[in-house]
């Protein structure tokens, strides 16, 4: 569903500020595939995402999703095969449009727009029962708008808004990081129900290494622009924290076996 093949991006280059965030990085998702990333500040993390968007365009390599090749393609036309949830809650949504205008622009997006009635009654009991999926009681109040929502609530409307056309590729850019605790795992079990239920192919990048062994069949960890440990299946589901610390001082060549050192 996604190959990254042979990309490199660096930043201000040639000036003393030059910064090589992806070194001939390589990485191939299956359909189905959940991967989650972690890695310190400035291991490449959200410059992968990003690269993958199109936000930025990369120096070397090629992206292909679905067999397309989009490496040369702006953001916005690669909308059509991305769903992506940011880390700010106030992102991904319209703050001053009702519930069900943001519902409906999503599902309508990459489509013509006309002149027929805004949202049917056929869409609303859609809209009504992915609500429902939520927990959260939104489904009755779809006509408030979004920007009285909470943080959480909010996260969970967008995180439904990217996956209503089952992208080809759902990207989760540390979505949970400015929720409370308590929020933040109810919107993790949502993303995980929605990423199995739906069978999406999605990447997420956390902070969090218990999230990160949990959630998912796959781990990926990055280091000064390139993943250094890739691990799945049932190597995947014995890892403990104390473990991928291990491996991560074994293969990075850095001995103090605490959080910091991978997660900043």
């Amino acid at each position: 569903m996604l190959k990254i093949n042979h990309v490199s991006k660096t930043f201000n280059l040639g000036t003393i500020n030059e910064k090589k965030a992806l070194i001939d990085m390589n990485l191939h998702l299956e359909k189905g595939d959940f991967v989650t990333v972690i890695g310190g500040n400035g291991a490449g993390k959200s410059t992968l995402l990003n690269a993958v968007a199109g936000v930025w365009p990369v120096d070397e390599g090629d992206i292909v999703i679905d067999g397309v090749d989009v490496t040369g393609l702006p953001e916005y036309k690669r909308a059509s095969f991305i769903g992506r949830v940011f880390q700010d809650p106030m992102m991904g949504s319209a703050p001053n449009m009702q519930i069900v205008e943001n519902l409906a622009l999503a599902y309508r997006r990459g489509q013509k727009r006309g002149l027929r009635w805004g949202v049917s009654k056929a869409e609303q009991e859609l809209y009504r029962e992915k609500l429902k999926m939520l927990g959260l009681g939104l489904e009755d109040r779809m006509t408030v708008k979004v920007g009285l929502l909470s943080g959480g609530q909010r996260q969970a409307l967008t995180l439904l808004m990217a996956s209503l056309q089952r992208p080809k590729l759902l990207l989760l850019d540390e979505h949970t990081a400015a929720l409370d605790p308590a929020t933040a795992a109810k919107v993790l079990e949502i993303s995980d129900r929605i990423v199995r239920e739906d069978g999406l192919t999605a990447m997420m990048i956390t902070h969090n290494m218990r999230d990160a062994i949990a959630l998912g069949n796959r781990i990926i960890m990055m280091n000064e622009g390139r993943i250094i440990l890739d691990i799945r299946g049932e190597e995947k589901k014995k890892l403990t924290r104390e473990s991928l610390l291990a491996k991560f001082a074994e293969v990075a060549g850095v001995q103090e076996e605490t959080d910091s050192v991978l997660l900043s």
